[in-house]
């Protein structure tokens, strides 16, 4: 698989991976969850401050608040062939923020966030709770392969897919 990510990162904030980090998060998003693995993938990851990420926020969902990240699926009209996945767009203060509320660590609720946006470039949702079920268990799936703990356990069983989402 050929793989192309452009980061940009566009925040003073220094509390970001590395790009060959958020590139093979990507690719094994990519990997598992694609039932054809492409033979080329294009996506874009920005990284930026809390007064971007709220201000697109409000602008594509309406939610007047900082959120951890946001994608944007590329609308390619199907007779255009190429293979541009989309964007995401990711604070890493509330990325940091959350990874010590949660307490994990920061590259491993980094990798999660990456995770979790490629999926839903790949279609992926998890408004309905069977849709959640399916992404989580993905996701849990996709980090257990580099050996980060399940992403969700700081969540009881019983609340884990009633609970509000920040992520989309």
């Amino acid at each position: 698989m050929e793989l192309t990510v452009d980061i940009q990162v566009v925040t003073e904030d220094d509390d970001h991976p590395p790009p060959e980090s958020i590139e093979r998060w990507v690719k094994a998003a990519l990997m598992a969850g694609c039932d054809n693995v492409p033979d080329e993938a294009e996506l874009t990851v920005r990284i930026v401050d809390t007064a971007e990420i709220t201000q697109l926020n409000h602008q594509y969902r309406g939610k007047d608040s900082a959120t951890n990240v946001l994608s944007f699926p590329a609308d390619v009209p199907d007779h255009i062939d190429l293979p541009l996945l989309g964007d995401l767009v990711i604070c890493s203060v509330i990325v940091e923020q959350e990874a010590l509320e949660q307490q994990k660590t920061s590259m491993d609720h980094w990798a999660h966030m990456v995770v979790h946006g490629t999926l839903h470039l790949l279609g992926y949702d998890h408004i309905e709770n069977s849709d959640a079920e399916i992404m989580e268990a993905l996701e849990i799936k996709i980090l257990a392969s580099m050996q980060i703990n399940n992403p969700y356990s700081h969540i009881p069983d019983n609340q884990r897919v009633t609970i509000p989402r920040t992520m989309q």
